[in-house]
């Protein structure tokens, strides 16, 4: 399926509706024959030939058609507004819950503001083309040749000397599609680009001022709004080159229309109506001339748009369910790694990682930054697959498990925390939004979060801003702590959780853990008072498992362990020598 095609898919269901409003269209346009056959009465029969009583009676019909044009013309410009609205919402809709379904890999390597502009600046050239270049098109093309008709119908010869000019008009039109293609396709990309700058300047905004560097932000916004300005002054000035030629052939076709219909008024082979009366048609083709320009530019920015959104969106995930996944409500949380190795980009994270957790063990997990300790939770919980090996829970390969399933009986308090823009209470009932305030308010006990929640002017009901802006970093992680926790899950993974809060925090944090229940806990973490007390300690080392036991068992190998061990308060991300 190409992007038109997919575009077509959205479009399909209001075909019938479009149909009938092109009718409409066509009536409106129809319309248009009256006024310049009123006019040519006008001078023939009532000033030419004396019959003024006709004068009132062609007035009014000039009038009720005129009423008549403008209330259909409103019902059918309505009706295509909506069309639009709808196929626009059915297409966001669509994209959107096509990001929602992407893996990590996907948002690795696309920006963030690019996957923005497809849902805003994109969508609307598509609107617009829907709502208003649809209509416009088949109105200048059906005018264009109603006017043909009825100049044929005053004389042929005449005509023809009117559209000789339309193979000209055709040729300059498809030269100026071809050329202009390109000059839009650099726009989209770079308003993909612009928009991504500003929106990663916006969320790093307070790393920006800490090191001052708004005159060299400001410097690279610039020179990006520069380059967006470029992209469209080259487009236009392709446009440009163009509008002279259609505004020519305009002028063409009046200058043909008065040297050639009047030298036949003189010579009596049409009369001066008539010749009023081409003149009212001469509107009505050269107004499709003149907007045959604007008409391709709108259809040329309608294409990019829809082939930029399909080229996003048409890109399969890379984690994909099997046929017919294996669904439990609760899992018991047994976990095997077998000879698991994670590769990515020719690097290898992970190599023949093997461990095994009985339901309701503790695992720690140390080890310096790099050594793939978060990369080991991302494939537990299935944000990537393997390269070689197995993972399987209480028996069953990863892989055959439904990912909501699967991710439904895991709690995660990720090392990057994000909170949304919404109350305390909702960020912490963000992953179980049926339970109680009970809930909610036991599970922020349990991370140590509610003492400094209850000190908050609004409680439970405070607004955290973008991100959990006016938290510190202990308070947020705290948060994330008992988001994961409220999700009941079977499993529990804490990276690096309690980094951010003071060793007394931390300590009635893991006494709290500690009542979970029958729950499989992994935590990572930097701190030797973090995992201690784990039923197995794992350390990395380059992603390799160099060490493993309980904390004593660590303690006698006077390995890497040892050493983190014996500088429990020094720098535990370096690997001593």
């Amino acid at each position: 399926m190409n992007a038109m095609k997919w575009f077509s898919t959205f479009l399909r269901k209001y075909y019938v509706r479009i149909g009938f409003t092109l009718i409409l269209v066509a009536i409106v346009s129809l319309c248009f024959l009256v006024n310049p056959m009123i006019s040519g009465i006008i001078i023939d029969e009532v000033i030419l030939a004396g019959r003024h009583t006709l004068l009132p009676v062609l007035i009014a019909i000039f009038i009720g058609i005129t009423i008549f044009r403008s209330a259909v013309k409103y019902i059918y410009m309505m009706i295509f507004e909506r069309i639009s609205q709808g196929i626009l919402f059915e297409m966001r809709d669509y994209v959107y819950r096509r990001l929602l379904e992407q893996d990590f890999s996907f948002y690795n390597k696309n920006r963030t503001g690019d996957l923005m502009s497809r849902q805003t600046g994109d969508m609307e050239a598509i609107r617009h083309f829907v709502a208003w270049t649809i209509y416009n098109v088949f109105d200048n093309v059906l005018l264009f040749l109603i006017a043909i008709v009825m100049i044929f119908f005053v004389d042929y010869r005449l005509a023809l000397c009117i559209i000789c000019i339309v193979p000209l008009t055709a040729f300059t039109t498809a030269k100026q599609l071809k050329s202009i293609k390109p000059a839009f396709h650099k726009i989209r990309t770079q308003f993909s680009s612009l928009t991504a700058f500003v929106q990663e300047n916006i969320s790093g905004n307070r790393v920006v001022k800490a090191f001052t560097r708004e005159d060299y932000e400001i410097e690279k916004f610039n020179k990006e709004n520069d380059d967006f300005r470029n992209a469209e002054l080259e487009a236009a000035m392709i446009w440009r080159r163009y509008v002279p030629a259609f505004e020519f052939f305009v002028v063409m076709s009046t200058i043909v229309l008065y040297l050639v219909g009047g030298i036949m008024v003189i010579n009596e082979i049409i009369s001066l109506g008539q010749l009023v009366m081409v003149n009212g048609y001469i509107w009505m083709i050269n107004n499709p001339l003149r907007m045959a320009g604007w008409h391709a530019n709108d259809y040329q920015r309608f294409v990019t748009s829809v082939e930029k959104i399909y080229s996003t969106i048409d890109v399969e995930p890379v984690i994909k369910e099997l046929d017919g996944p294996y669904t439990i409500p609760k899992l018991k949380g047994a976990v095997v790694f077998r000879n698991v190795s994670y590769t990515i980009d020719g690097e290898e994270v992970l190599k023949d990682i093997n461990f095994s957790v009985q339901p309701g063990q503790t695992v720690g997990i140390i080890g310096a930054t790099g050594s793939g300790k978060s990369t080991l939770m991302n494939l537990l919980c299935r944000f990537y697959d393997p390269s070689d090996g197995d993972i399987l829970i209480d028996r069953v390969n990863l892989k055959n498990y439904d990912l909501r399933s699967l991710r439904g009986n895991i709690g995660m308090a990720m090392q990057d925390v994000f909170l949304f823009s919404d109350t305390i209470e909702g960020n912490i009932a963000y992953g179980n939004p049926g339970a109680t305030f009970e809930d909610v308010k036991k599970a922020a006990i349990t991370a140590n979060a509610d003492d400094f929640v209850m000190k908050m002017p609004e409680q439970y009901d405070t607004i955290v801003g973008e991100r959990g802006v006016g938290l510190s970093g202990g308070q947020k992680q705290r948060i994330s702590l008992a988001r994961a926790l409220l999700k009941d899950p079977a499993i529990v993974i804490l990276d690096d959780t309690t980094s951010a809060v003071d060793m007394e925090t931390e300590s009635i944090i893991q006494d709290s853990l500690k009542h979970l229940g029958n729950k499989t806990a992994f935590y990572i973490a930097h701190r030797i008072s973090s995992v201690k007390d784990a039923d197995l300690i794992l350390v990395l080392e380059d992603g390799v498992i160099v060490e493993s036991g309980t904390h004593d068992e660590l303690l006698e190998l006077k390995g890497y362990y040892y050493k983190v061990f014996n500088h429990q308060y020094g720098e535990f991300d370096q690997r001593p020598e």
